[in-house]
């Protein structure tokens, strides 16, 4: 099997096994990280000696896609004999882990059943199976995430409420200071380490900024291979949350872990091009295509039916509470970040659409999956969007879903999403968002203590 090693420009024309070894001894590794993005999008996996790697199959139980974001189990009815899957290392995803004491590498873990048949509720193979779809057809997506966070004082205390953490000076930023150079400066030391650990992993990572929120910032990569960038927003949020413990302070990622700041999206650019590279947006007089539009209307017409996958927590509906300041419609215009669907200023070679619905709580390979899905739904289905918004869409009609529990409905009874994205997974993800719905619910919040406990 050929396999391109991931840091060096050669290409390695020998057995997986021998990759990795020679990788491994040729950068010292001592211990590898072998995981796999669960549907949280967190890391599950096993961790061994570097020259252990290979010697035998890797199992991993097949229940770590039906557990919740606390760690519980529900009943996978797929699943009920608590099967293992065989994991296959990813050579073209090896890397270092640069945080670790001891030299380590981290790869990624495609799940495989013992018949060889894909685990197809997999992340990564619910995207996979997505993309196929295009290829069948002779069509690439090409996307580009922006990724927003906030650094937060660290603290142990849940019933706290989250704080920025103090600049260089001891001085606790309080005001919104968008796109502040100064700002930055203030978390230089955090800012050059992520920089640092993002090119030791070979993730070309674009510009940076400060958004709206107190120390809540945003990062932008450059465009390329959906599943590549997938796994890129993956890696920077173990990134960024490691460089923050680094500096004493932690990241998060939660839609809006602030309740009078302004919440964190992940934007998805997304184009499509074919075989000969050319963008299938533009004609060859440079206007707007069919496919442009009926793109745009497959995200319109199928996006209430996916909104799980693009807010997939209780907490990710608050962010739609302030329409000033996140889209809450379906609406599209060029150059106008008041509506969900942006289309950017740019020549016809480089039209795209810019979904701008989408949580940074999200599961990078879920979001991809989803919104690629409505848009090819559309493409194939010639449906035509409502005609472009002008002005401010803030003041528009609200069109998401406003609770999680109308999210799970839509997706659990979607046709169209089964047909894209699987039934088995669609089975299994809304029974898992059920039970952490309910685990929600049996917590009694500061809310009901302070104002419901003296006065119903």
């Amino acid at each position: 099997m050929r396999a391109e090693c991931a840091l060096d420009s050669d290409r390695c024309n020998v057995s997986n096994d021998e990759v990795f070894q020679a990788w491994f001894q040729k950068h010292k590794i001592e211990d590898v990280e072998a995981f796999v993005p669960d549907m949280a999008g967190s890391a599950r996996g096993k961790v061994l000696p570097a020259d252990k790697f290979g010697q035998g199959q890797l199992k991993m139980p097949e229940a770590i896609f039906s557990q919740t974001i606390s760690g519980d189990y529900i009943l996978d009815p797929t699943n009920v004999e608590d099967r293992d899957m065989v994991l296959v290392p990813d050579a073209t995803t090896l890397r270092p882990v640069p945080w670790s004491t001891d030299p380590a590498a981290s790869v990624f873990m495609d799940c495989y059943r013992r018949d060889g048949s894909q685990v197809s509720k997999s992340p990564r193979s619910v995207l996979r199976n997505v993309l196929a779809k295009y290829e069948a057809r002779g069509w690439i997506p090409i996307v580009a995430p922006e990724v927003e966070f906030y650094l937060i004082s660290a603290h142990s205390d849940p019933n706290e409420e989250a704080e920025p953490p103090e600049g260089r000076l001891g001085w606790t930023e309080g005001a919104r200071q968008p796109y502040s150079i100064d700002t930055m400066n203030d978390f230089d030391p955090f800012i050059n380490d992520v920089y640092a650990y993002c090119e030791a992993q070979s993730m070309p990572i674009d510009t940076l900024s400060q958004e709206m929120g107190p120390a809540q910032f945003e990062i932008n990569f450059l465009h390329g291979n959906a599943i590549e960038l997938a796994d890129q927003v993956f890696l920077f949020k173990r990134t960024v949350r490691e460089a923050a413990i680094e500096h004493g302070m932690h990241a998060t990622f939660l839609a809006k872990p602030m309740a009078e700041d302004a919440g964190s999206a992940l934007h998805i650019h997304q184009s499509i091009v074919d075989k000969q590279g050319n963008n299938i947006f533009s004609g060859a007089d440079g206007e707007a295509t069919e496919l442009f539009h009926s793109y745009i209307g497959g995200l319109q017409r199928y996006m209430p039916e996916a909104m799980l996958l693009f807010a997939p927590y209780v907490n990710s509906y608050r962010r739609f509470m302030n329409p000033d300041s996140s889209p809450v419609n379906l609406a599209w215009a060029t150059d106008n970040r008041t509506v969900g669907i942006r289309i950017p200023d740019s020549p016809p070679q480089a039209r795209r659409v810019e979904n701008r619905l989408a949580g940074s709580d999200v599961n990078p390979y879920l979001v991809m999956a989803a919104s690629l899905a409505c848009g090819y739904l559309g493409m194939v289905e010639g449906i035509e969007p409502r005609p472009e918004a002008t002005g401010s869409a803030y003041s528009g009609n609200f069109e998401l879903h406003r609770h999680i529990l109308m999210s799970i409905g839509a997706l659990r009874g979607s046709n169209a999403m089964r047909s894209m994205l699987g039934d088995e997974f669609v089975e299994l993800y809304t029974l898992l968002k059920d039970c952490e719905y309910r685990e929600f619910q049996e917590i009694i919040t500061p809310y009901e203590r302070e104002i419901l406990m003296f006065n119903v």
